[in-house]
């Protein structure tokens, strides 16, 4: 009698497992979950923070909700990483041959990344408190940008799952996708306010996809938050991944 094969959410989740278990067995991959978040909060925090807010604290009340966007979005980069070591060291050809659901592989990846992601969060917010964050949407405000924000990166890492499909090597995709949020994460409003920028550079951060998550975080710890601001986030996550989904799926089925 045959096994019966495991379901497409039992296969998802034991490869989301694989995931979370190559950080037990590699936990010097954590090294950007942990340095990214640190480096962010308290360099420009301490660095910049009399100049730009006026004080340190002040400074950090604003900063905060930024550098936990930019860790996570940085973060996400990880996952087209982790796919594309798999592809080069033939782990992915091992997995095709396996009578699994096929998208298992890469939807497991994401949901990995999700824990990772959760992690750097964590570090970002109990830094931010211990420096002296104090958000006034309380603790419901700040889970709720939590989860937002969680939503966002998992759909922008189907991005990098689709050059991870494409590039021919893990550093090319961690190329490849610096290149592009470098420049939307420094030339957004997670610094500073777009007002004290040239007319022409605050045209673009109004229009940056970086500066709307970041200030619907803003809002949601300070328990200001509309309608529109979480739905921008929530419609763009779903273009995310209404478009690099289906192009991500292509080329993995293209490759087998």
């Amino acid at each position: 009698m045959n096994p019966v094969p495991p379901s497409p959410v039992s296969a998802s989740l034991t490869f989301g497992w694989r995931a979370l278990l190559k950080i037990k067995h590699v936990p010097e991959q954590l090294a950007d979950v942990v340095g990214i978040p640190i480096l962010f909060t308290v360099l420009f925090t301490y660095l910049f923070g009399g100049a730009l807010g006026g004080s340190i604290h002040d400074y950090l009340q604003f900063l905060l909700p930024g550098t936990l966007v930019m860790t996570l979005v940085l973060v996400s980069v990880y996952t087209g990483v982790g796919l594309n070591t798999d592809i080069s060291k033939g782990v992915f050809d091992r997995f095709r041959t396996l009578p699994i659901w096929r998208p298992a592989p890469l939807v497991g990846a994401l949901l990995g990344d999700v824990g990772r992601n959760s992690l750097a969060a964590a570090i970002v917010i109990v830094l931010g408190l211990v420096m002296g964050f104090r958000p006034a949407g309380g603790v419901v405000g700040v889970l709720l940008a939590v989860a937002l924000l969680l939503v966002f990166a998992f759909s922008l890492a189907w991005i990098w799952t689709t050059v991870a499909l494409v590039a021919r090597s893990p550093s090319a995709v961690s190329n490849v996708s610096l290149l592009v949020l470098f420049p939307l994460s420094f030339a957004s409003n997670v610094f500073v306010a777009p007002r004290t920028m040239p007319d022409w550079l605050h045209a673009f951060v109004d229009v940056n996809p970086i500066s709307h998550v970041v200030t619907a975080e803003r809002a949601l710890m300070a328990g200001t938050a509309t309608g529109g601001q979480i739905a921008w986030v929530l419609l763009a996550s779903a273009a995310l991944v209404a478009v690099f989904g289906p192009l991500t799926a292509h080329l993995y089925r293209s490759r087998q």
